[in-house]
């Protein structure tokens, strides 16, 4: 089990000169994480690696990726080093929301395959070691969902599986919505259904229709969902857009924000009323009971649950006090590349003292709702290796995205070529804003037709113009490649050190951030990175209390460092913009 042992040391022990705490102003706490003890269920020290099943690999031609495809590229997940792929939805769907608005959670959309497609790649994973997730989608449906059309011809009991609201009356009779909830793509949340005579409400597009969780026989049928995939050998699941399950059964307007946005767009208003309401736990503990008791019954691995909620640091919390894992997005939602060296202490250590004992962290480096990692960090100013190795230094899960392991970046899209949802829906003029087609473009295999991501030149997303030198095969044979960096990190995270040492969160100066990771009998490893474009020289062992000789370990592929070279740890040089792991 995860253990957490908060020491704040504040300037009256020897400590100080120790680890460095004070220096050139820096903040004088630190936090050190006790792991030794945890007990390493197949998740706690992982590397997770996300599928964007359209975007991975098309085995037929036809500009889609699809499960055979994936299938055909497993190899390559377990050569990475990843313990685990999460395949983001492959259910039946009209597409609407590619994949997110599914029409039937127990069968597989024909553009990805079949149901023994799953299966084939099901056995073919575990045979390679690599468990399975699911994206679980709970929030809504398809609105071409059997249940949804039953519940606009009010049969029962699916009459209530959805929120289902009567229409207000304006000054002049005219027909209004309920109230003045907005979907997270833009606009009115409510639609009109003509045939039932009522609004239904839609946090998301149009066609994926809210489920009602107050009505036990849609949350029976929801769990049933889960149990048909346990039975089919998948090992967890990733749970989207988890804390907009519940909204105020009052339905009480939302006040306005403080944002300077179309009075139209979803951050217009102050979501009080449709995003982290209490009754999200209780849901979220019931799955919990069901992965757990299906555990005990069925004497399987454990089954991760793993939740999406951008949401604040004590709310993700109450989500570990009911059994689960929420995301931790810090590296997406709170920091960026214009963030300090103490915005890194700052924001982890936060992180790390509000996690309850017994449970573990987690890092996301990148997925497919935001920006590219090497994008967001990266390219212009030399980052792009930077939250990789943070994410897989730090204690717990590293949750990284499809080409994030070789640099993969954003393609600029102009308004005819969007397709996603959210972009289209914020037009001409802010669909850049919203539209998350830039890093969704298919994964670049090699420099053949279309990146060898499909045979056919014509794919749902444009290749990346950039595939020719920047894709896996030419990374395998280069001397270095941020493909290289990202095996020998995933190499490292698998040494007692970093499965179960303390870690320490410091501020070696006030522009090189260090995160130390100590076991006894084990070598320490320790990774700096310079917030500074310009060198640093500092004495690493005083401030890190390290060995005055060390070996890089890894570093990040423009610092000009080498592996393998030993340093003199009393007087580093830390080129500018550079990463490093002394081991």
């Amino acid at each position: 089990m995860l253990q957490l042992l908060i020491i704040v040391v504040i300037m009256k022990s020897l400590a100080i000169l120790s680890f460095g705490l004070l220096v050139l102003g820096a903040s004088a706490f630190h936090i050190v994480v006790d792991e030794a003890k945890q007990d390493l269920d197949w998740w706690k020290t992982s590397v997770i690696y996300q599928i964007y099943p359209r975007s991975f690999k098309d085995s037929n031609g036809d500009g889609i990726g699809d499960l055979n495809g994936i299938t055909s590229k497993l190899e390559h997940i377990k050569e990475a080093g990843a313990d685990a792929l999460w395949l983001s939805p492959i259910y039946s769907s009209p597409q609407k929301d590619f994949g997110y608005d599914i029409s039937n959670f127990t069968d597989i959309a024909p553009e990805f395959g079949t149901l023994k497609d799953f299966d084939k790649l099901v056995t073919k994973a575990k045979s390679l070691g690599l468990k399975v997730m699911l994206d679980f989608v709970p929030n809504h449906s398809s609105h071409e969902h059997v249940w949804f059309n039953k519940s606009v011809n009010r049969v029962k009991p699916y009459d209530d599986y959805y929120i289902w609201r009567d229409a207000k009356k304006g000054p002049n009779g005219e027909r209004r919505p309920p109230n003045n909830w907005l979907s997270v793509f833009g606009g009115s949340a409510w639609e009109w259904n003509e045939k039932r005579q009522q609004y239904f409400y839609h946090a998301f597009v149009v066609g994926q229709p809210d489920l009602n969780y107050r009505n036990p026989d849609l949350r029976k049928e929801m769990e049933n969902v889960l149990t048909f995939w346990m039975d089919r050998g998948v090992d967890g699941f990733r749970v989207d857009a988890v804390n907009h399950m519940f909204e105020d059964p009052a339905l009480r307007d939302e006040p306005k924000s403080s944002n300077d946005v179309p009075p139209d767009d979803y951050e217009s208003l102050d979501h009080i009323y449709t995003r982290d309401l209490d009754d999200t736990y209780t849901v979220v503990k019931s799955w919990q009971v069901l992965l757990d008791n299906y555990v005990k019954n069925h004497k399987t691995d454990g089954k991760l649950q793993i939740l999406e909620a951008y949401t604040s640091i004590p709310k993700s919390m109450k989500f570990y006090d009911v059994g689960a894992n929420p995301f931790n997005f810090m590296f997406i939602a709170n920091l960026n590349n214009g963030s300090s060296a103490s915005d890194f202490k700052r924001t982890i250590d936060g992180w790390l003292n509000a996690i309850p004992e017994g449970k573990v962290a987690n890092w996301v480096v990148g997925n497919h709702d935001n920006h590219r990692v090497a994008s967001r960090y990266g390219f212009n100013n030399n980052r792009a290796d930077q939250i990789s190795l943070l994410s897989g230094i730090l204690p717990g899960i590293a949750v990284v995205y499809n080409g994030d392991e070789i640099g993969m970046v954003d393609r600029p899209f102009t308004f005819a070529e969007t397709v996603d949802p959210a972009g289209c829906q914020a037009g001409p003029q802010r669909y850049h804003i919203k539209s998350r087609d830039p890093e969704r473009t298919p994964f670049q295999w090699d420099a053949t037709t279309s990146a060898g991501f499909s045979n056919s030149t014509k794919t749902w997303l444009p290749v990346h113009s950039n595939y020719k030198t920047v894709n896996l095969a030419a990374q395998k044979v280069a001397t270095k490649s941020h493909y290289k960096i990202f095996q020998a990190l995933t190499k490292l995270k698998k040494t007692p050190t970093l499965q179960k040492g303390t870690v320490e969160v410091l501020l070696a100066t006030e522009k090189v951030l260090a995160i130390v990771r100590r076991l006894a009998n084990n070598p320490t490893v320790a990774l700096l990175i310079n917030f500074d474009n310009k060198p640093v020289t500092m004495d690493a062992r005083t401030w890190l209390n390290i060995d005055e000789k060390k070996k890089i370990q890894i570093a990040s592929l423009k610092s000009g460092l080498n592996f393998g070279a030993t340093v003199d740890t009393t007087r580093l040089v830390l080129p500018g913009a550079a990463s490093v792991i002394l081991s």
